[in-house]
């Protein structure tokens, strides 16, 4: 490892930055080095503009991989080498704004049912019902199922950490790939080569497994849409009724079990200094509206 590219590490963990934005950042500097064949700190504030244009123009980079290439290059040139930024001039493109990938729920029941690993299914159920990301479904803990208040603790993006309601149903689904393993820690412990290390697995499931086991699953359900894991936490409208047929069948948790939480709010705080603390709003307008709890698991 280079000086300067431990120096930059360095920098970035005094800042708290997580092992994936360090991983992102120091790719950034890396390819600015390697398009140049030299030292990053020899590069001039021409060359970099060249070197953006060349990406959005030649390489046709997306807006989201242009947008961490500056920010990591920049916090380079600021914390690392201590340059005035500002003689750069460069700007985050232009955020893009485009519609996303809505699956009907029919099409989230026929993909799920094609799901073939079990472990991916309920992990992917989870997702949809609790409105997770991806990273934040496959990392679920032990310890951070409250089955007494019904409750998930989520360790989200950021390093901010938020509570959601966590309906019966996914409750039930959650309990049957741990009966399997019984891992001390993990909820989705990683299978190994051999597709058995899940009892003595030191990590999660891996990312790639999840994504891939629902690609096929869309390929096998005839589902032609372009989405992805992350369509599964897409937000819908119109959610009274459905929620209410839910809540009496057990998938949704119960009206009295939100009113119960009326202490955590105080209406002289403001909604964001509540909401950090438990997730409530849009809870039931999520698209896990779901009668994809109807599948036989």
């Amino acid at each position: 490892m280079s000086t300067l590219r431990e120096r930059m590490i360095q920098d970035m963990q005094l800042r708290g930055f997580s092992p994936r934005t360090q991983e992102s950042y120091a790719r950034a500097v890396r390819k600015l080095a390697e398009h140049y064949h030299k030292s990053p700190d020899l590069i001039t504030d021409e060359e970099l503009r060249q070197y953006f244009l060349h990406r959005t123009n030649v390489s046709r980079w997306s807006r989201v991989a242009c947008t961490i290439a500056l920010c990591g290059i920049k916090f380079f040139y600021e914390h690392t080498l201590k340059r005035d930024w500002t003689t750069v001039g460069l700007l985050k493109p232009k955020r893009i704004k485009s519609l996303p990938t809505v699956l009907s729920l029919d099409e989230v029941r026929k993909t799920l049912a094609c799901v073939h690993m079990f472990r991916h299914r309920v992990c992917l159920a989870t997702i949809y019902s609790c409105g997770l990301r991806l990273t934040e479904g496959r990392t679920l803990q032990i310890p951070d199922i409250d089955s007494d208040r019904m409750f998930l603790h989520i360790r989200g993006k950021g390093n901010k950490d938020r509570y959601i309601p966590l309906p019966d149903r996914t409750l039930e689904l959650l309990r049957e790939p741990w009966k399997t393993h019984r891992h001390p820690q993990w909820l989705f412990p990683a299978p190994g080569r051999s597709g058995r290390g899940e009892a003595t697995a030191d990590k999660p499931m891996p990312v790639a497994s999840v994504q891939i086991a629902f690609k096929e699953a869309l390929a096998k359900a005839r589902v032609h849409k372009r989405a992805s894991v992350h369509t599964l936490t897409v937000r819908l409208s119109g959610w009274s009724d459905q929620a209410t047929r839910l809540i009496f069948k057990g998938y949704l948790p119960e009206k009295r079990r939100f009113q119960s939480l009326e202490h955590h709010f105080d209406s002289r705080k403001r909604p964001s200094t509540a909401s950090k603390h438990i997730q409530l709003n849009g809870y039931f307008v999520l698209s896990s509206l779901i009668c994809l709890l109807e599948i036989a698991f």
